[in-house]
């Protein structure tokens, strides 16, 4: 096969910062992306309708001219969320999710949830109006390993959550372990999941082996081979709908990266369906692709399927060491290293 024909993918889970740094990459994702759930985790993070509404202003602001991508906004959650503005916010046509941030958990999460049982009454609107949750799934406890964050959160939080509100949509997001993949493909079907290209392309001796290697560092953190990151190829190619595409593309200045404490993140957007599309032809599965990132998504969010096509050609070319970004540069996925599909534009 030399070229692959999709339905325009959408991504379910994408970082965009905001100021001049997002004007200098949202146009990427614009390029491959019909639809895409933006991440509120801006500082301050947004948590009502009416930020959410500005800050949605903002992106179309600094969208190209010639582009149909729709920013579907979300509500980060706090321990003060109300009733009222969930509420609020499922009468909002911006608007489609709500994000659980454990407080500590990743890149401006501070003002996340610090009390499950805070946000109670939220879920509970939640499930009502059927917004989904969508959900960084990690314990933030001191003393757990931090490669084994996303399966204690799994154990002690979500297990709960699920089984007080059986009939809430939750999406755990940029899962890491062969304990997501079990407990997704085991749960109904109203939990679901994204993939994100990193996890399927690297593991932790990518970020370890010969040198600590920042721009390989995420959370949740890149997992070793076997059994994690085989489990979700696996997944990904598997042609289950509860599987689906979020890349979690996180930019961040090349020199936070390379620092003593370098930030957390790995940017994917300036080539995310090829990345996929690298993933899924190593596995031979490239036929399985256009499911995974342009059909499970929209089905999952009751969301109509993208009328307009893409093309991917089966072309080996080099991606490039940095972008820019603001007044400074952020070096991507893959950067300096040789792709093996291209989208046609």
């Amino acid at each position: 096969m030399t070229a692959v024909t999709l339905t325009k993918p959408d991504d379910w889970h994408l970082h965009l910062r905001d100021g001049d740094a997002m004007k200098s990459i949202v146009g990427m994702s614009a390029a491959q992306m019909g639809r895409a759930i933006i991440m509120p985790n801006l500082s301050p993070p947004v948590k009502n309708s009416v930020q959410a509404k500005a800050y949605r202003e903002e992106i179309m602001r600094a969208l190209p001219k010639a582009t149909s991508f729709n920013p579907l906004m979300v509500l980060y959650l706090t321990d003060r969320t109300t009733k009222a503005e969930i509420v609020e916010a499922s009468n909002t046509q911006e608007v489609y999710a709500a994000k659980l941030y454990p407080a500590g958990a990743t890149t401006n999460s501070e003002n996340g949830v610090t009390n499950l049982n805070s946000i109670y009454p939220a879920l509970e609107s939640m499930e009502k109006e059927g917004m989904p949750l969508l959900v960084h799934g990690e314990a933030t406890d001191s003393n757990i390993d931090i490669f084994d964050r996303e399966a204690v959160f799994i154990d002690t939080t979500l297990s709960k959550v699920i089984k007080d509100f059986p009939e809430l949509k939750i999406v755990l997001e940029h899962i890491t372990t062969k304990d997501a993949v079990d407990f997704i493909v085991e749960s109904e079907k109203n939990i679901a999941a994204t993939i994100t290209p990193h996890h399927l392309l690297a593991n932790r001796n990518h970020m370890l082996v010969g040198g600590v290697k920042p721009h390989y560092y995420c959370l949740p953190i890149l997992k070793r081979q076997y059994p994690h990151q085989d489990s979700l190829i696996t997944a990904a190619t598997s042609g289950n709908p509860k599987f689906f595409l979020g890349t979690d593309s996180a930019p961040h200045d090349q020199h936070q990266k390379e620092s003593a404490c370098g930030c957390a993140g790995i940017f994917s957007a300036h080539a995310a369906i090829e990345l996929y599309a690298e993933a899924f032809d190593r596995n031979n599965s490239i036929e399985k692709l256009e499911g995974f990132s342009s059909i499970f998504g929209p089905d999952f969010y009751d969301l109509p399927h993208n009328t307009e096509k893409i093309t991917l050609e089966k072309t080996t070319w080099k991606v490039q060491d940095s972008y820019e970004f603001a007044n400074t540069t952020v070096v991507p996925f893959f950067a300096g290293l040789n792709l093996s599909w291209r989208l046609l534009t």
